[in-house]
């Protein structure tokens, strides 16, 4: 039985790639912070599973940030391959939190690389870097060979821990590989993400539960995929016979303006009674025209997302709902 160590396993990814790694016959062991809720989290159907909790499932909770976590949460699983997700993984918020963000995201992957290092024991390790590292591209779409232009904190943050994974790649001889991993969504996704935050909306003012939406500049573009499909493109990145970086995306733009129309029509609501902008929500610097080219990962591993944008926010918008 193969083991996996998942860090961030409680969040959207974690959750979907858990469920996946204990399809595939898996011993699956994930780095849990401290206040996490488990009852209340994305694998609270996974934890109440007898037949699976403490038995293919093991749950440590710890700090990516402290090294004597990680140190333990090896030492206890033995892993053959790490997914290390786990950071603050929200761009607006990062500009509030700037330390801690760089803490999570950027030194939480040094910690993690150097307990692995120091542990003896190879295993495969892959970081799920994002889109925003490039933040302000020269060129479209971006691919592997894009230069690195971040243009927020959480896209420095990615930047350091996508640099540090290549550098212990190169230096240490680790099969160490970057997911880049363009946004993606799913009926789990975080209430604070701009399209979970327009989908619950739609389905709340469809229930009577809420009148308004806000939202800041509903032009930005962004490439939007299915979060399934990209922790199958994780699992599938570890497995290629050599550790190399691929670009997760669906090489398509669509605009925050279209998640709010998808989302109301699918209700029968008209957005424009019920959407208002507000510029307090608008960002001083906003990434331009991350799109992302995955034929490499087409081409090597023979992924490609199948789930279209309108089916995503369907599925989410309809996921809203409380009366069935």
């Amino acid at each position: 039985m193969v083991r996996a160590v998942i860090t961030g396993i409680t969040g959207q990814d974690g959750s979907y790639l858990a469920e996946l790694l204990l399809q595939k016959g898996y011993e699956v062991h994930g780095l849990v912070r401290r206040d996490s809720v488990l009852e209340e989290s994305n694998i609270r159907h996974l934890v109440t599973d007898a037949s699976i909790r403490n038995k293919r499932l093991f749950l440590y909770f710890g700090d990516i940030t402290d090294p004597g976590s990680l140190r333990e949460l090896l030492a206890m699983a033995s892993p053959a391959e790490v997914y290390h997700l786990a950071g603050q993984s929200h761009v607006g918020r990062s500009i509030d939190q700037a330390e801690a963000t760089g803490q999570m995201t950027g030194m939480g992957t040094l910690r993690l690389l150097e307990a692995i290092r120091h542990a003896g024991q190879p295993c495969r390790f892959l970081h799920a870097s994002s889109s925003e590292i490039f933040g302000q591209p020269e060129t479209f779409p971006q691919n592997e060979l894009t230069p690195l232009r971040p243009a927020t904190v959480y896209g420095c943050a990615k930047a350091f821990a996508t640099e540090l994974t290549t550098v212990y790649r190169r230096t240490f001889g680790f099969f160490a590989v970057n997911a880049i991993l363009y946004n993606h969504e799913s009926p789990r996704r975080g209430e604070s993400f701009v399209t979970q935050k327009i989908c619950r909306a739609a389905a709340a003012i469809k229930e009577g539960r809420q009148e308004v939406l806000t939202l800041g500049n509903t032009a930005t573009l962004r490439d939007w995929g299915d979060a399934r499909e990209y922790v199958q493109g994780m699992w599938l990145a570890m497995q290629h016979p050599t550790p190399e970086d691929f670009v997760l995306a669906t090489g398509r733009l669509h605009s925050v303006q279209e998640v709010v129309e998808v989302a109301f029509a699918e209700l029968g609501l008209d957005w424009r009674r019920h959407v208002r902008q507000d510029p307090s929500l608008l960002r001083a610097e906003e990434p331009s025209r991350l799109v992302g080219n995955p034929e490499k990962a087409k081409r090597l591993l023979g992924w490609e997302p199948r789930n279209s944008f309108r089916q995503l926010i369907t599925e989410m918008t309809r996921a809203g709902l409380r009366k069935t």
